[in-house]
């Protein structure tokens, strides 16, 4: 159970979102690199997890009242009192019509680890139950099949994550980049099998430099043929096609573990607000 409370300045929020990037940079750095804005709420479940109100990852809404994510995103919060999520937003500065909810509790897979990223995944319950606000707000539709994603798979990554890899400041609109699935083994030898490349994981990629998944942009959703297939991991640096982005797969494991989760059947570790 989480018990730190932290009361900044803005200096020192500075300092505390510079130092949580540069922890994620270590071989997890995760913005979107090369792309482009995309349509005004054109992605309804896209959330903003923010650390006192500011952008530190993207997150999905599954459920009325639960939030998918990177476990790893959890290293950035200094407690759960500081964490919310933003819903209904395109641009981070205008919270007109937005929906601002904080977090009852994190559920993360006991075999979650931030070292080889296997199970890189969290549930956030949310403290209210989050209404359907037209075409704003509404929770993404799960994959019904497990089937793996195909190399050279054409997608989407979307997220408000920095666009300069160099750069520490997130952009004010939600923006995407297309990649395409490598394949896994590909993948796996790329990165030396450090980490090691499982089924539960996906590699994206684009031929052109600079075109990728950065920091900020963890927890945010990879769709596939307007599918929801998988979650921002990590990869090593932002925007090199020799080193992919790695994703964490919606895949019958973890699919299997968000469903218990969901009806309460899971022993996964939990950390609840005070």
């Amino acid at each position: 159970m989480m018990r730190m409370i932290c009361l900044m300045g803005p200096a020192q929020l500075a300092g505390l979102l510079l130092c949580i990037w540069a922890v994620f940079a270590d071989g997890s750095e995760v913005s979107i690199v090369g792309g482009k804005e995309i349509k005004a709420h054109s992605k309804p479940w896209m959330g903003s997890i923010q650390v006192y109100k500011q952008h530190l990852c993207g997150g999905v809404l599954i459920a009325n009242q639960w939030v998918l994510t990177a476990a790893h995103c959890k290293m950035g919060f200094p407690s759960l009192e500081a964490v919310t999520v933003l819903l209904g937003a395109h641009s981070l500065k205008n919270e007109k019509n937005t929906i601002r909810v904080g977090i009852e509790r994190c559920v993360i897979p006991p075999t979650f680890s931030a070292d080889t990223k296997a199970d890189d995944i969290m549930l956030m319950k949310l403290e209210d139950v989050v209404k359907v606000k037209k075409e704003k707000v509404k929770a993404v539709k799960l994959p019904k099949s497990n089937n793996d994603v195909p190399p050279h798979t054409t997608c989407q990554v979307i997220g408000w994550g920095v666009t300069d890899p160099k750069g520490t400041k997130a952009p004010d609109t939600l923006r995407g980049v297309d990649v395409a699935i490598v394949d896994r083994d590909y993948c796996d030898c790329l990165y030396n099998h450090k980490p090691a490349i499982t089924d539960d994981m996906l590699c994206a990629a684009n031929k052109a430099p600079m075109h990728d998944a950065c920091k900020g942009d963890s927890g945010g959703p990879l769709e596939c043929n307007k599918n929801f297939v998988g979650l921002v991991s990590g990869g090593k640096g932002c925007g090199d096609p020799k080193k992919p982005g790695i994703y964490t797969r919606l895949s019958k494991k973890h699919m299997s573990w968000i469903n218990k989760v969901l009806k309460g059947q899971s022993n996964s570790t939990a950390f609840e607000k005070n």
